[in-house]
């Protein structure tokens, strides 16, 4: 594939990222080269295959709530996910130059403790902390700590705004200068009251003493996920970099030039904000292969029973008795509010239901396909198939186009799946000359080529 791009300007280097999967059903945990999804190892398999790789930083989602469906445990994806902040200090202790970015919301937890958490992590690993800002929209989540799910959309981007200042001024209280540690004179501190504070606005009315020195960073790199209206706004106001779903070239290319053109109405510049979209693989010996493996793997992620489950977060009604081998129910969609599908943000992403099973059921109709085909269909998340060549040269082009500035990968298969990226795609980035033969700086940032903060 060979796609037009601008010829006035030298080549963009990509970005590379990988995305420890864990709970979605992108990740096949039945497959036999699986391993586990909460035993230490993998973490750490995961990780150095990624620094290998020369790859900016690894990401960590959060996941706060066991699922459900219908009043039961969701237990066909991967269930259960430890804590983001202990896998990342841990992490830390073995790897040298990878990033490690994690995802904390900012509705159920609070400035102070999250800042100096962060602040910690950057201490730890010598400047590679990045956080990845969410707000949590369900009451049902919520139940799971005192402050609950009882923030609408507008509030809880408001509540993540002040939260992000409030922990920004945390931050910036230590300059880097304040330890003296000097042992003949005795004295440990140059200024007498280190990290003093105040901060009050709408959600937050905080005073004190911030106890963690300036870490290497300053601040860790900050990331946000939301694709809303205020979730994008938001992103070109504070954010370093975003993690997108939008992957595809022409989709891309849009979301890019939306995002990027909001950053002036902020004051910043073009390259202050970095569009990372997620990004499956299927790599292969060939390009015919590479389509025969992902259509194997697709049939894996969507079993017959993962594809009824799919199926009754749609329709949000029960379906346990559809035979997923059959045509698309002829039952319309509920248009109850309280969603079958529980912790589960895709399940409010229909939209209009009734509008989208008709669409399904076009494509199920002018296809000739079944119910778990369909599923298959419309559900589709692969982003790059084919060979090394292939994927290493749609890669380029994508990124020299403007539809992203590097791409956030999601191997299938945990915690090995990465490997032939880095073994056999990764050379060939670099033989473009679009992709980094060593790591140019020692902190995340300087590894993004972010400017620092200002204070």
């Amino acid at each position: 594939m060979s796609t037009p791009h601008r010829t006035d300007r030298p080549k963009k280097q990509i970005h590379l990222a990988a995305h420890f999967p864990g709970v979605n059903n992108t990740t096949v945990w039945s497959d036999p080269a699986s391993g586990s999804h909460i035993e230490f190892d993998s973490f750490v398999e995961f990780a150095q295959i990624a620094e290998r790789g020369l790859f900016d930083f690894m990401f960590l989602a959060e996941g706060l709530r066991l699922r459900e469906q219908a009043g039961e445990i969701y237990d066909l994806d991967v269930v259960g996910r430890p804590d983001t902040f202990t896998i990342l200090a841990a992490l830390a202790a073995v790897t040298e130059h990878l990033g490690l970015t994690g995802t904390i919301n900012s509705t159920f937890n609070e400035p102070y403790e999250v800042a100096r958490q962060f602040a910690s992590l950057d201490h730890l690993s010598d400047g590679r902390a990045a956080w990845n800002v969410v707000t949590s929209w369900d009451a049902f989540t919520g139940e799971n700590f005192r402050r609950g799910g009882y923030l609408p959309q507008g509030e809880r981007y408001e509540r993540a705004r002040t939260f992000l200042d409030a922990a920004t001024r945390l931050w910036d209280t230590w300059k880097g200068d304040e330890i003296l540690a000097d042992k003949a004179s005795g004295e440990f501190l140059s200024t007498p009251a280190p990290g003093a504070f105040e901060h009050h606005d709408s959600q937050f009315d905080i005073s004190g003493r911030f106890n963690v020195p300036r870490s290497p960073q300053g601040r860790p790199v900050i990331f946000q996920a939301g694709d809303s209206e205020e979730g994008r706004d938001f992103a070109a106001a504070k954010a370093d970099a975003i993690f997108s779903r939008h992957s595809h070239l022409d989709d891309g290319q849009r979301f890019y030039v939306d995002v990027k053109g909001r950053l002036e109405r902020f004051g910043r510049r073009h390259e202050d904000l970095l569009i990372l979209p997620a990004a499956t693989f299927v790599l292969a010996d060939t390009d015919a292969e590479a389509v025969e493996l992902a259509r194997e793997i697709r049939l894996q992620q969507v079993s017959p029973a993962t594809a009824i489950k799919l199926l009754e977060q749609l329709w949000n009604r029960d379906l346990s008795d559809h035979d997923p081998d059959g045509p698309l129910p002829t039952v319309d969609p509920s248009e109850n509010d309280d969603l079958i599908a529980k912790g589960r943000a895709s399940a409010r992403s229909h939209g209009d239901r009734l509008e989208q099973a008709e669409r399904w059921r076009a494509i199920s109709q002018a296809k000739g396909l079944s119910t778990r085909e369909t599923i298959v269909e419309v559900t589709g998340r692969q982003s790059f198939i084919g060979s090394a060549e292939t994927i290493a040269s749609t890669i380029d082009d994508f990124v020299q186009a403007d539809a992203a500035d590097g791409y956030i990968l999601v191997p299938h298969i945990t915690p090995g799946g990465l490997a032939p990226f880095v073994d056999h795609v990764v050379p060939l980035l670099q033989e473009r000359g679009v992709f980094r033969t060593a790591y140019e700086g020692t902190t995340l940032r300087e590894n993004l080529g972010l400017r620092e903060p200002t204070r």
